[in-house]
């Protein structure tokens, strides 16, 4: 990298030490190089003025031009305050400032032409500008396309704010003249229409105009995410080429038995085109690092199942790893029944498993007679050592670190084939960043005979015409979850706990008539166990419950999902609540309760879930009200290091740029070829910044 980009920001004119360290601080600014790559993130429009007659009829900030033709202070202490009776030719509003008093009294000249700039607003019944921007009229800087940029509070108080960090990148622009490389081929550029970096980098900080704005924000943002694309592209090729995998071209009987003769059900055309692909991957010899994705009860667990029966059937051992233990015991209880009638030996391991059956446990493995293993994260602990583990199923695998599932790849001499599964369906643009280094399957299809949940969303005044309904539903032997977001109530959070609701349920559900079990995350696991067994035999009607049971609880008779304080959820997690139900023939109902007041970004929540029963399409509103950064969790953080791009608003140029990495990766795979130079230079320094967590996903 160009040695005067990467020089200490503390020796940038105007910055100097402390100032310098608040902005390393605050904002992550270090060098050169990060000051100019921090962006703007809007501009403001100086190039159009407004009268103050036409200020009422504006909605938002708004530029006038004349004179203050009068200034008088009031009230003391905290309370002291500037008025300026600001006036052009159609009228007069007054400019208020409640701090800096002093300081903005003497910088005023009476009868002296300005330009004003801010935010009318209505106080009393009368119209004022508070805390406005001044300048004198023929000041260069109040024209054009301004930029803001984000600060904070503290960097406010130094004088670094919007303005103060717009003066410090006017400052170093005028010194990076031929200073910034432009790593993409020329030709690249042309087919892109995509201007120089350096010309970029000038205008997203002062466009003359918003066509400018625009060009300089696509070449940027097209920079970064073709440099995301190669990278994990790369990385994939890598992995491809080094990373060996067991060969595995049987189909033994254990998988063909069990297909022709205990499959619970038809599989669906989606079901059979992924087992095909992961066979696929079991024979290539390569390593399989595949991500399936499949909308709650689209049959991804019995997939998973048969991979591994093929597994089994090439003499290896397979595992599959929940993120519960009730999850966790549900797989066990319902696979180990399915191979009873094989002969296929599967064992439970858990945190809650005992020292004496582990014993055992840990023998069965090492010798191979314990064929499938299931658990949760006391699987990866380094005690537990197989004999010949070749395939490994990761559930829900966002509630895993990728450190965590990094440890599964030292349990055989060659890595095992790894399936994650998530039942979260993820946008296109997120898979093919964030898991853009993995093959990926989808089940797209419900097996047949499901009816789809009917969603309806109600206010807290309805709630004695839902407990009819949920009678109703009772008195036909369904049955009925009511989930809270809190265990216990919170000072600071106005909303239903579950200890209130448990109690309330009782009083409106009481003994003998009805029963009601209650399961949250605090209790001890043998209480929850217990809890969990009762309703899912049948012997309490009505399950309480915080979100424990987001994931893989399965109660075909359990009818109606009620979700308090719905407006607290996000989409994703709202809609793997509702995948509780609907699991059996009946038509089942998810009732979404929500306080009277709730906010638009709530409101549009609540219209969706109504909507649509679409995971992907519920997944994609998701990302355009929370952002990838929620949706993916933190543990992804490492690529969400973006500084201009938004792939929640970006979706064309995520899908463009992968193209043109693809493509420019087909024609030069080892990225020899002269033009291609700087890419290659910039792909090292990201290959080199980040682990390859790719590998084990």
């Amino acid at each position: 990298m160009n040695n005067f980009l990467i020089t200490p920001i503390e020796y940038l004119k105007g910055v100097g030490p402390q100032k310098a360290e608040l902005l390393k601080k605050e904002l992550g600014i270090y060098n050169y190089l990060d000051l100019l790559e921090y962006y703007p993130f809007r501009y403001v429009d100086r190039s159009e003025f407004h009268t103050v007659a036409e200020l009422i009829s504006l909605n938002g900030h708004a530029q006038i031009k004349g004179r203050i033709v009068g200034m008088l202070e009031s009230g003391v202490g905290r309370n002291k305050r500037l008025i300026a009776k600001f006036q052009d030719t159609t009228g007069m509003i007054d400019l208020v400032w409640f701090k800096g008093v002093s300081w903005i009294k003497s910088s005023l000249k009476i009868n002296e032409d300005v330009v004003i700039y801010g935010k009318p607003t209505l106080f009393k019944g009368k119209w004022n500008i508070p805390h406005p921007e001044i300048a004198t009229a023929n000041a260069t800087e109040v024209q054009g396309l301004q930029p803001v940029y984000s600060s904070t509070e503290l960097l406010n108080s130094r004088g670094l704010n919007t303005k103060g960090i717009e003066k410090l990148i006017a400052g170093l622009l005028e010194n990076i003249g031929g200073q910034i490389e432009d790593r993409l081929p020329i030709q690249l550029k042309q087919e892109n229409r995509l201007i120089d970096r350096e010309l970029a980098i000038r205008k997203i900080h002062a466009p003359s105009n918003e066509l400018e704005a625009q060009q300089a924000r696509f070449r940027l943002k097209f920079e970064e995410l073709f440099f995301l694309q190669m990278e994990l592209l790369f990385r994939k090729k890598i992995t491809m080429e080094k990373s060996k995998g067991y060969v595995m071209e049987r189909v033994g009987d254990e998988f063909n038995d069990f297909y022709e003769k205990y499959i619970p059900f038809e599989l669906t055309g989606a079901q059979k085109r992924v087992l095909k692909e992961i066979r696929l991957d079991m024979k290539s010899g390569h390593h399989m690092n595949r991500l399936l994705q499949g909308d709650v009860g689209s049959g991804k667990t019995l997939v998973a199942l048969l991979s591994m029966l093929l597994a089994v059937g090439n003499g290896y051992q397979a595992a599959l790893i929940a993120p519960t233990e009730i999850l966790a015991i549900q797989h066990y209880t319902s696979i180990s029944e399915m191979m009873q009638p094989l002969g296929v030996r599967v064992a439970l391991l858990t945190g809650s498993t005992k020292k004496k059956d582990r014993i055992p446990l840990h023998e069965g493995l090492l010798d191979g007679e314990i064929q499938l293993l299931i658990g949760t994260h006391a699987l990866l602990e380094d005690t537990v050592q197989f004999k010949n583990l070749g395939f490994v199923v990761i559930d829900e695998q966002h509630r895993f670190g990728v450190a965590q599932r990094a440890r599964m790849w030292k349990k055989n001499e060659l890595p095992p084939h790894v399936l994650i599964m998530t039942a979260t369906p993820i946008p296109r643009t997120l898979a093919m960043t964030f898991y853009g280094d993995l093959d990926v399957s989808v089940i797209d299809e419900l097996p047949p005979g499901r009816k789809p949940i009917t969603t309806m969303h109600k206010y807290d005044s309805s709630r004695l015409r839902l407990f009819g309904f949920m009678r109703e539903e009772i008195k036909k032997g369904r049955q009925v979850y009511i989930v809270y977001p809190l265990i216990m109530e919170s000072e600071t959070l106005d909303f239903n706990n579950l200890m209130d609701g448990f109690e309330a349920i009782e009083k409106s559900f009481p003994k003998p008539d009805y029963h009601v079990s209650m399961v949250h995350g605090k209790m001890k696991p043998e209480n929850k166990e217990f809890e969990m067994n009762r309703f899912i035999k049948g012997e309490t009607q009505i399950m309480v419950a915080t979100t424990v049971i987001e994931v893989g609880v399965n109660v075909p008779n359990a009818s109606i999902m009620v979700i308090e304080s719905a407006e607290r959820f996000g989409l994703s997690q709202l809609h793997q609540l509702r995948g509780r139900v609907g699991r059996g023939a009946e038509q089942s109902y998810c009732i979404l309760m929500t306080g009277d007041a709730i906010s638009e970004d709530s409101k549009k929540r609540m219209e969706t879930m109504v909507r649509t029963n679409d995971g992907f399409e519920i997944a994609e509103v998701d990302l355009q009200l929370r952002g990838p950064g929620d949706l993916m969790g933190t543990q992804q953080s490492g690529l969400l290091d973006l500084k201009i791009s938004n792939l929640s608003k970006d979706a064309q140029i995520v899908t463009l740029t992968r193209e043109v990495a693809k493509a420019l990766l087909t024609k030069d795979p080892t990225l020899e070829l002269s033009e291609n130079k700087g890419v290659r230079s910039k792909l090292s320094d990201l290959l080199r910044a980040r682990p390859n967590w790719g590998r084990i996903a």
